[in-house]
């Protein structure tokens, strides 16, 4: 499988999503090397953002939750595992 090295950011806000994003992350948790969350509690929303190596099926099922944004930066670093 071809993986490549990237940045996830992603801003949850509708909190009823973190559950099913969660289950997402950790279906796809053999492929982050790094994860940090901050809850923006004045403005109700929490901000997360990953180091992966990804395939690109993660970010658009991450996109295809209802309140859910997502941006990926992809590297030129690729693998072939």
């Amino acid at each position: 499988m071809e993986t490549r090295l990237a940045v996830m950011s992603i801003i949850v806000e509708n909190g009823e999503m973190v559950e099913k994003l969660n289950a997402l992350l950790h279906e796809y948790g053999e492929f982050i090397i790094g994860r940090m969350g901050i809850p923006y509690r004045k403005r109700g929303v929490s901000v997360i953002a990953i180091a992966v190596d990804t395939i690109a099926a993660l970010s658009g099922k991450i996109g295809g939750l209802v309140g859910v944004s997502v941006k990926t930066a992809y590297s030129g670093v690729i693998s072939k595992e």
